[in-house]
């Protein structure tokens, strides 16, 4: 019974996590797992980059393009057909993915291009000065210890040389 509980409250806790977790991350996965075959934020793969999307294109055509490429283009849209003819390539369907699940990935490619567009602010540095002293030159104890066990070593491989000589010897 407790083992039942316990396996129960994970389950809701892993469940509302999931649900909890923000739309770009949400859009982030879905986009690794289905769009960056051939697409990149902002390079051109297989099918477009896709930073600005969201300026391009209004968000219901997005979704109805993301659902069925092929439906839209033989509606007749032109701009569906003229990605066709400059990509060379139909888009697969994705029917499968919801309206909330397509506009989650464009959020996350919202996020990626703003991130892609900040240029990290320049950090001055001074050069380094590197005056190295050896550790082991300037801690007695660590070089004694070093010496010691490279003679612990040394006198552990002769122990076992002569050993092997005298098995050698007697047989």
């Amino acid at each position: 019974m407790r083992a039942k509980i316990i396996l129960a409250a994970t389950i809701l806790f892993f469940g509302f996590s999931v649900l909890a977790a923000p739309p770009s991350e949400e859009g982030k996965t879905i986009f690794a797992a289905r769009c960056a075959a051939c697409h990149n934020v902002n390079k051109v793969l297989v099918g477009p980059a896709l930073a600005g999307v969201d300026q391009r294109r209004p968000i219901d055509w997005i979704v109805k393009f993301v659902n069925s490429p092929q439906s839209v283009i033989k509606s007749g849209d032109q701009y569906a057909a003229d990605l066709l003819n400059k990509y060379k390539v139909q888009m697969p369907d994705h029917a499968d993915l919801t309206a909330d699940n397509i506009k989650n990935v464009v959020e996350y490619i919202k996020t990626e291009s703003q991130a892609a567009n900040e240029k990290p602010k320049a950090v001055k540095t001074e050069p380094v000065k590197t005056d190295y002293i050896s550790m082991i030159l300037t801690n007695k104890g660590l070089l004694v210890s070093s010496l010691a066990l490279v003679a612990i070593l040394i006198a552990a491989l002769w122990f076992v040389i002569k050993t092997k000589q005298a098995r050698s010897k007697t047989s």
